[in-house]
């Protein structure tokens, strides 16, 4: 199946990648770096220097897949988080990240969430 849901674990790579970076590549900066393993199904982040690229690697059955988005306009939006390579990003910010709108000015209702 393709897509990627809020049932998915989400970090972002807290520094500058290199978009050149394949499968192996990125895979290398995941155990590296992020210190994670890329066969655990969660979704991996990755963004260039300009901040206009995004990479996600996530393996799914029997293979990896990899989502890439390139702005034509604009930067993307990073969570502020300074000192840890991996940030753990909620599915919401993700897609805000994506469709562009601010994280700056979210403000967030108060929901039920499961304890297990």
């Amino acid at each position: 199946m393709i897509g990627l849901t809020n049932h998915h674990n989400y970090y972002l790579y807290n520094g500058i990648c290199d978009m050149r970076k394949g499968f192996n590549g990125l895979s290398g900066l995941i155990r590296g770096d992020m210190l994670g393993n890329p066969l655990d199904g969660s979704v991996y982040m990755f963004i260039n220097r300009r901040r206009d690229r995004l990479k996600m690697l996530v393996w799914e059955s029997g293979g990896f897949m990899l989502y890439y988005k390139r702005l034509e306009q604009g930067q993307f939006e990073l969570p502020i988080n300074v000192g840890e390579t991996k940030i753990e990003i909620e599915w919401e910010i993700l897609v805000l990240m994506l469709t562009g709108i601010s994280l700056n000015q979210k403000i967030r209702k108060k929901r039920y969430k499961s304890v297990a």
